[in-house]
């Protein structure tokens, strides 16, 4: 993709995606949802030689977001043999609507057994309209409401390119029978956002394979069309 880079590595016991996606020449980039298993994360990284600018969350569940904390102070950590100390690594998203879930990930942690969950409050919030910077390519951020109430995917027009978090899967979608959960926001979302966006449009999803926008529209079982 016009020379960007993805490594996709799964992380929990949920197997959550975390994406890393970064330029192939300069070797700089992000890193999507890391929601746990930092030290893996962290060695990948380390192993492709890539510089991290920003940590992106997509929303606040644990399995995508509970690392993240760790991630930054592990990446801004200086090292013994450097001259510099290591650039910021500034975590940007979701949406402020998903501040109660990131404020809540320590406890989650507790809960689901998930060592090393921490809190976390991103240095900049997420809405629709905004733009993040992948390497050298900018990409619109969406709104997504309904499995979480500050869900946000990234898309580039340029790449023909999605990060769906857990919004849109292969032959699924996000779940919604939690408490703040809203289906017919999910389904709007879905209809009204990211189907227009081209049925060439990749999509990288938060669990299990990657798909296209035109596979979901003519045979996703729960939005169709």
């Amino acid at each position: 993709m016009a020379g960007l880079e993805v490594a996709i590595l799964p992380v929990t016991p949920f197997e959550q995606n975390c994406t890393v996606l970064y330029d192939e020449r300069r070797r700089r980039g992000v890193v999507i949802d890391p929601g746990g298993e930092v030290d893996r994360i962290a060695g990948l990284v380390a192993e492709r030689g890539i510089t991290v600018e920003r940590i992106l969350l997509t929303h606040g569940h644990i399995d995508h977001a509970a690392g993240a904390a760790g991630l930054k102070a592990t990446l801004e950590r200086p090292i013994l043999s450097a001259k510099a100390r290591p650039a910021a690594v500034p975590i940007e998203g979701p949406h402020e609507a998903d501040r109660f879930l990131l404020e809540g990930l320590e406890q989650q942690g507790r809960m689901y057994g998930i060592a090393g969950a921490r809190n976390v409050t991103p240095d900049r919030w997420l809405v629709e309209g905004d733009q993040v910077r992948i390497a050298d390519h900018l990409f619109d951020v969406l709104h997504c409401p309904g499995h979480t109430p500050g869900h946000v995917v990234f898309f580039s027009a340029e790449l023909r390119l999605l990060v769906a978090g857990d919004v849109l899967f292969r032959g699924s979608i996000g779940r919604t029978d939690f408490p703040y959960g809203d289906h017919e926001a999910l389904l709007a979302a879905i209809r009204d956002k990211l189907y227009p966006l081209g049925d060439d449009v990749t999509v990288l999803c938060g669990h299990g394979p990657g798909t296209t926008i035109g596979r979901e529209r003519r045979s996703n079982p729960f939005v169709r069309g």
